[in-house]
């Protein structure tokens, strides 16, 4: 048995490696066990030594697809349809653009957790000090939350919509705690039904979504000109926000971390170069495949709101809605204005316009959406507390603790409130959570970009390059959102000297990453500085020029370089 004793300010636990594991990056687990793939790993099979191999891509297959869930959760969707209502198709390009930003971000997480053995949250506790790594671990939380209680909103109004309101948008709430804890256990059954289950669930939303596609029978060429034209013709300054919504909606944060831990249930052996390399790329190809679906179900939900309410006004709906009197029409105000579209207009818009079966159809889309990004929220949560806080809690816990927090706000305005209240709280948790990207994406680059992690698997300069060009415009975009929700508060002076105070704040904080980043990229020159060393670096990075090693084929316990004390 080797031992090693973690000095990390006051924590003074001893691990333990197993004899067996000798070797093997994931004898640095700071817990004895993992929420997600314990006790059974999926073995990779033993092909031709070809190129490619269709068992070795289906033996990979499966933690793409549930990464690719973030990417159609109901705060997607209700952005794809306002895309579609206030532009047409005409920023088909924009969510095109995202997705592929999204899969090369996704691509690095992925890299990450491949070459190391070591999932992202778990990096940053080797990594970072334990106070910005606690801060860290808190705008996670956040994200997580804020993506949880979008989701309640989505299952709660699918649920509205089913029952055709007898089924009250609080008791919708309610019964979110029971069907999470219920889906929880699924897992037990063993790690493929799980992730067929996953599956199962997108299938639903690509049927679902692909039937309300064809019925409304959108132009082609208008589809293909909107995907690949990039420019908004004759736009006004409205479809500013539909588009930074859809920039803003594509990468979660929290979903980083959760790819980067999905990867480790294949059973990959990281000594041998091959091995790693071919797990990339098979992980990179079913990361496209997965990423290429959700964008079909995008572009699904973009076009039919495209050819539907594109300049419909509220009047012209309740016109319409008069042949379905079943269908609640007078949520459509009485007046000219353009419709507003969200997840429970739309949902009547379909039934006024196709009949119920369309209404129906859109709501169980929905919940299929709502159900499936909870389960993947839930274990992007555990991760980061295990990763981040060397702590490991039971899953129904885990849940109880991120739906409660999800779900009190979100029952209050149900209750208290109209429907429409919940649907403009989407917008909110969308500024809310587009605050946490830079605290997934500098993390990302700076780890894939770090030679002595990632040994011969190292970003190149260009991916490097690119990675934080598009990241610094998402980053950019999602603050101007947060300023622009800012403004329509008309704050009063003091909360405004709050809100200067905080932002200065979390502009030091990504400063911070952001300096830890450049050294882990190999900017040496910085370490001259003090209080780099002392606040930022620590002792941590005293080997960073020299004896660069593969993370990957090291136990993590003999270069000083990669523990932060």
């Amino acid at each position: 048995m080797e031992q090693n004793t973690d000095n990390d300010e006051g924590l003074g636990e001893e691990i333990v490696f197993p004899e067996n594991m000798s070797g093997r990056s994931e004898s640095t687990l700071l817990t004895p066990a993992q929420t997600y793939f314990a006790d059974e790993r999926i073995q990779i099979p033993n092909a031709e030594d070809t190129k490619f191999s269709f068992r070795k891509l289906w033996a990979f297959t499966g933690p793409g697809f549930l990464m690719s869930i973030a990417y159609l959760d109901p705060g997607n969707i209700e952005s794809d349809l306002q895309s579609g209502s206030v532009t047409s198709f005409k920023l088909l390009w924009v969510l095109l653009g995202a997705t592929i930003l999204g899969l090369l971000m996704q691509r690095l997480s992925a890299r990450l957790g491949v070459v190391t053995g070591l999932h992202l949250a778990e990096m940053c506790y080797r990594q970072y000090k334990r106070f910005p790594r606690v801060i860290l671990w808190i705008m996670i939380e956040i994200a997580i939350i804020g993506s949880d209680m979008q989701e309640v909103i989505g299952t709660a109004i699918a649920l509205f919509l089913l029952s055709n309101k007898h089924i009250p948008l609080w008791v919708g709430v309610l019964i979110t705690i029971a069907d999470t804890f219920t889906f929880l256990f699924l897992d037990k059954y063993g790690l493929r039904k799980l992730e067929l289950f996953f599956g199962s669930l997108i299938l639903v939303m690509a049927v679902s979504f692909g039937f309300e596609y064809v019925i409304s029978e959108p132009n082609q060429l208008e589809v293909m000109k909107g995907m690949f034209y990039p420019w908004c013709t004759d736009c006004t300054s409205s479809a500013l926000i539909p588009a930074i919504g859809i920039v803003g909606a594509v990468i979660m944060p929290h979903n980083l971390y959760l790819h980067s831990a999905l990867v480790k249930s294949r059973d990959v052996d990281r000594s041998k170069p091959k091995e790693v390399s071919e797990a990339n790329f098979y992980y990179f190809l079913e990361a496209s495949i997965a990423l290429l679906i959700s964008f079909v179900i995008n572009v699904f939900v973009v076009s039919v709101f495209a050819v539907g309410l594109f300049n419909v006004t509220n009047n012209e709906m309740r016109e319409q809605c008069e042949k379905y009197p079943s269908m609640n029409g007078s949520v459509f105000p009485a007046n000219d204005d353009i419709v507003e579209a969200d997840l429970y207009k739309g949902g009547i818009f379909l039934g006024c316009t196709f009949g119920a079966a369309a209404m129906y159809i859109w709501a169980i889309g929905i919940l299929a959406a709502g159900q499936s990004s909870t389960m993947t929220g839930t274990y992007a949560g555990q991760f980061a507390m295990e990763g981040f806080l060397n702590l490991q809690w039971a899953r129904w816990k885990r849940v109880l603790f991120t739906r409660s927090i999800a779900i009190v706000p979100t029952f209050f305005l149900a209750f208290f409130s109209e429907i429409e209240d919940l649907t403009k709280m989407n917008i909110i948790l969308n500024a809310v959570m587009s605050l946490q990207l830079p605290f997934a994406t500098i993390p990302t680059i700076a780890f894939t970009s770090n030679k002595q992690i990632m040994g011969e698997f190292v970003n190149n300069y260009a991916n490097t390059a690119v990675a934080i060009l598009l990241s610094i415009v998402v980053i950019s975009i999602n603050t101007y959102v947060v300023i622009d929700q800012v403004n329509d508060l008309d704050p009063n002076w003091a909360l405004l000297t709050l809100i200067v105070i905080v932002g200065v704040i979390y502009l030091l904080f990504c400063a911070y990453l952001v300096i830890h980043m450049l050294v882990s990229m190999g900017n040496i020159s910085l370490l001259e500085y003090g209080f780099v060393n002392k606040y930022i670096m620590g002792n941590s990075d005293s080997e960073l020029s020299s004896n660069p090693s593969n993370y990957s084929r090291s136990q993590g316990i003999d270069n000083p370089g990669l523990d932060v004390k």
